[in-house]
């Protein structure tokens, strides 16, 4: 489900963008996923905007005519809704010795494809990925999920050239199986 604004970015086959932008935005995304793979997280942290909205609505199963209704609303139930400050809390526990539910450290693995660029203006991208978390946990605990992520990146005048000003993340599951959400997406 895509909220107004990426349903209007995306009502029909995006116009091809150059392969310069696509290549920069592909490489800000893989960057992205290296530091969260590599559990450098202040690194991380710095690409998010100031006004970040990282939101992951809750899915449930519908039937063909209520497919509409499968996520949450953006006043809805959701597994977060952080903004910049609730996620230096989250980082802050997520490196500490008190969050129990990463300590050990899960291992993390993120691949992301798919990737679709619609430019609003020549400053804001709204981008579409595909994206899957294979992460490792403890001895025996192993958990895939696959997603696709609506991101608003802003340029930024900084070496990884953007900023995240909105995450939302459409979990493939209704039912999550692990233990806890205790990474980022």
């Amino acid at each position: 489900m895509l909220d107004d604004t990426f349903k209007d970015a995306f009502a029909s086959k995006p116009k091809a963008v150059s392969l310069e932008l696509q290549h920069e935005v592909e490489q800000f995304l893989f960057w992205e996923a290296k530091l969260l793979t590599d559990r450098r997280y202040q690194e991380w942290f710095s690409l998010l905007a100031k006004d970040i909205r990282y939101w992951m609505p809750i899915r449930t199963t519908k039937i063909m005519r209520e497919v509409a209704f499968e996520f949450t609303g953006d006043d809805g139930f959701a597994h977060f809704d952080d903004n910049w400050h609730m996620m230096k809390g989250r980082i802050r526990k997520i490196m500490s010795d008190v969050g129990w539910s990463e300590n050990p450290a899960s291992r993390l693995r993120y691949l992301i494809s798919n990737v679709m660029i619609v430019p609003e203006d020549q400053d804001t991208l709204h981008v579409v990925s595909a994206m899957m978390v294979y992460r490792t946990r403890q001895e025996r605990q192993l958990d895939i999920f696959a997603c696709e992520r609506q991101d608003v990146l802003r340029r930024a005048d900084t070496e990884a050239g953007f900023e995240i000003a909105r995450r939302k993340i459409l979990i493939d599951q209704s039912t999550i199986l692990s233990n806890n959400l205790s990474f980022f997406f």
